[in-house]
């Protein structure tokens, strides 16, 4: 039988999910009322499970002698799978990657879920070998992923969202922008959820890309059973439990959080029944098919994060990861958000042991600093801050709002910069043969060009070059996604020197976006005045010396630098109640680094000042070119 059969096959076959699909399968519930023997049965959310859907764990697979209780984090981000492990304190024991597959074509970005997986099999066993851990002391699990969606049909196997038709091509990835137009229809529409977006959706968030999937592939629209974010169908995949997250939904999907302010709390957890989806704006934008069978395909409950999903790992899910049947599983987060669960109260200890002051979570932002950089705030109140997307409830911190601005290319850009230089092959041999990183070869090439050109700083160096860092959009505040980068004061200069200043114009670029940010939430009723950063960028001191310097806050980096991964792991924590809840697991497993602060120098601030405004007159420019342009194609 050949693939195109097989699919038609399983849309023949395919069961309907209808009003009265049972959540939990009666007869599994009745299992386990009637089970007595330690055993413990998993029961599937939403769909009949078979018999080889039952999880066994029995007190006696554990050692008798004394163990630790680990947590483990699962990250998935854009170029790899990773795992770490902590103890109660939120120290790292151990970690590992494992790189995963990706396909570019133009706009078009994709991913396999099933490659994913398996790299997330691979990365768990290599860390729990390398922090000599053992399969019984991990007491609970968090997974946290990109953005990215998910299709798979009635039997859980992928389907394709590509026009190449490659069945492993299941996940549209969160930096695909194939689906502008999609968004511009949606933004059209005025509907009162997008105030929760800051006043619209982006071509990043899914209902967008969902649109284009039922425009553009109408085979494998009907095929799709499931629609999910991919941190959710992580935890799906390890408990079979479909409860989806109020992060995801909330902040990708136009899920109403706030639906369920007056339900319930963080401390009596349970999964909800999804009341907070808007049918009458699914319908006006095209996917009212979406709102069948309770929203079946897109989510029939939530839960805050952390919650523990069904009876944990099921038995195929443990088998396959190396760990415990039943280990607690808990909801997930997108990864940025879990960088913010694993930093935001990373205070040094000085602030942490004065005063208890509730309110000082909500003077701070969370800098996540990788393949693009999200910008995390919380507030008690909520706060409508156009062009930033938000105000999310509880899809960070439980029972905050959540105010998340963001950069589209960050590491990217910097990567994008330095590959493409002439210069760049050298430049990189030279640093691997000195086993440093090439952005620390960078630094070192400009502190040699200061000293040779009498610069007064190593920032001023670039007085001549300036850059707008709109290589993929303006995701905030502007929320623009056909802006373009822009590079003023190139020369013929191919030279390694060029390089380094070019990298540098860039990493400032970048610091401005983030103060043009900062700047904007805070006169829109933030009052933010510290900055925690974590990601891989912050490994370069270069980078957070110029957003401390740019911004004129304190930059707090926490002492383990996989906060993402720590964030995952606080997750797990949660729902093996080790913790009540996410701010007292935080609160135990965060803690402080190091802490860079802004140059006391007036001249820098003065210099940067000046910077910031041509950075600011980039935009505008652009905006008046495509304008003439326009009119003159019209």
């Amino acid at each position: 039988m050949d693939y195109k059969e097989k699919r038609e096959k399983k849309l023949d076959s395919r069961k309907s999910m209808t009003d009265t699909t049972p959540l939990l399968d009666n007869t599994y519930q009745e299992n386990n009322r009637n089970n007595n023997n330690n055993n413990f049965y998993y029961r599937f959310n939403s769909f009949p499970v078979s018999n080889s859907a039952v999880v066994e764990m029995t007190t006696s697979s554990v050692n008798s002698k004394q163990l630790r209780s680990v947590f483990l984090g699962v990250d998935v981000g854009t170029g790899s799978a990773r795992a770490g492990l902590f103890n109660e304190d939120g120290k790292l024991l151990g970690s590992a990657s494992s790189p995963i597959q990706i396909w570019k074509d133009g706009d078009c970005v994709e991913q396999s879920s099933t490659d994913i997986w398996l790299a997330i099999c691979t990365a768990v066993k290599a860390a729990c070998a390398l922090g000599n851990v053992s399969k019984e002391e991990v007491k609970g699990l968090g997974f946290a992923a990109t953005c990215s969606l998910v299709a798979v049909d009635s039997e859980g196997e992928p389907v394709t969202v590509s026009w190449s038709g490659d069945t492993r091509r299941n996940i549209i990835v969160w930096m695909d922008h194939r689906a502008v137009k999609q968004a511009e229809r949606i933004n059209a529409s005025n509907s009162p959820v997008l105030q929760y977006c800051g006043g619209g959706v982006s071509p990043e968030m899914e209902p967008p890309k969902l649109l284009w999937v039922k425009e553009n592939l109408q085979e494998s629209w009907s095929m799709a059973f499931r629609w999910m974010d991919l941190s959710d169908w992580l935890t799906y995949k390890a408990t079979g439990d479909d409860t989806r997250s109020l992060c995801t939904t909330v902040c990708k999907w136009t899920y109403l959080g706030h639906a369920h302010m007056q339900q319930i709390n963080e401390k009596d957890s349970r999964d909800m029944e999804a009341c907070g989806w808007d049918d009458g704006f699914w319908e006006e934008i095209g996917l009212g098919d979406l709102v069948d069978g309770h929203h079946a395909k897109i989510g029939r409950s939530v839960a805050f994060p952390g919650h523990a999903l069904g009876l944990g790992l099921t038995l195929s899910a443990a088998k396959e990861l190396g760990l415990m049947a039943g280990t607690p599983v808990g909801t997930a987060l997108i990864d940025a958000h879990a960088g913010g669960v694993g930093v935001m109260e990373s205070v040094p200890a000085s602030d942490s042991e004065s005063i208890v002051d509730e309110d000082a979570i909500s003077r701070r932002m969370v800098l996540v600093c990788g393949t693009s950089t999200c910008h995390m705030a919380v507030s008690r109140p909520k706060l409508f801050i156009p062009g930033v997307w938000g105000p999310f409830w509880s899809a960070m911190v439980p029972e905050y709002w959540l105010t998340e601005g963001g950069q589209s290319a960050t590491g990217a850009l910097l990567d994008y910069i330095i590959e493409n230089h002439v210069a760049s092959p050298h430049l990189a041999n030279r640093a691997a043969s000195r086993r440093i990183s090439i952005f620390d070869l960078l630094n070192e090439i400009l502190e040699s060009m200061k000293q040779d050109e009498g610069s007064p700083f190593v920032t001023a160096l670039t007085n001549d070059i300036h850059i707008l860092p709109d290589f993929h959009g303006n995701r905030s505040p502007i929320a623009d996604p056909k802006s373009k980068g822009m590079i003023s004061g190139l020369t013929l200069d191919a030279s390694e020197k060029q390089l380094a200043l070019l990298y540098l114009a860039t990493v400032q670029g970048i610091a401005y976006g983030t103060r043009h940010i900062v700047e904007h939430c805070n006169a829109n009723g933030h009052k933010i005045d510290t900055l925690l950063a974590c990601g891989g960028l912050t490994k370069n001191r270069l980078f957070v010396q110029e957003h401390a310097d740019i911004i004129g806050y304190p930059i707090i980096l926490p002492r383990e630098n996989e906060s993402v991964l720590l964030g995952s792991a606080i997750l797990g924590a949660v729902a093996s109640k080790k913790y009540p809840t996410v701010r007292e697991a935080m609160k135990a497993m965060n803690a402080a680094g190091q802490v860079v602060h802004p140059s006391k120098d007036v001249k820098v601030k003065k210099y940067h000042d000046a910077k910031y405004s041509i950075f600011r007159d980039l935009y505008e420019q652009q905006q008046k070119h495509r304008s003439l342009m326009t009119e003159a194609l019209s």
